[in-house]
């Protein structure tokens, strides 16, 4: 289950076995969401979030906040969906420490 940020609190990740569409799982203290990044001819178009299934969801204010935060990463967040996933490569958490 490789973490991919840490940003005030929220915690960006996969789980080791993950499907397409490329997503990522967020976590703020004991809540969790998973964020659907939706592609089209290589631009993020937009960003589904659905809930995971037995686990609290993220608050409104911690959805916007970490969508806003994968809004500004999707790139590296793309990047290393593809290292992990396609090339079969370690990724590095990366702990982002600037308020967006």
């Amino acid at each position: 289950m490789p973490k991919i940020f840490e940003y005030f609190g929220f915690i960006f990740y996969f789980y080791s076995n993950e499907h397409e569409p490329i997503h990522v799982h967020v976590q703020h203290g004991s809540t969790e969401s998973i964020f659907e990044l939706i592609m089209m001819d290589g631009k993020l178009t937009d960003i589904n979030i659905r809930e995971k299934n037995g686990i609290q969801p993220l608050s409104n204010k911690d959805k916007r906040t970490a969508k806003e935060f994968i809004e500004k990463y999707h790139k590296n967040i793309i990047d290393k969906w593809v290292k992990f996933f396609v090339m079969k490569k370690a990724v590095r958490s990366t702990n982002i420490t600037k308020k967006i």
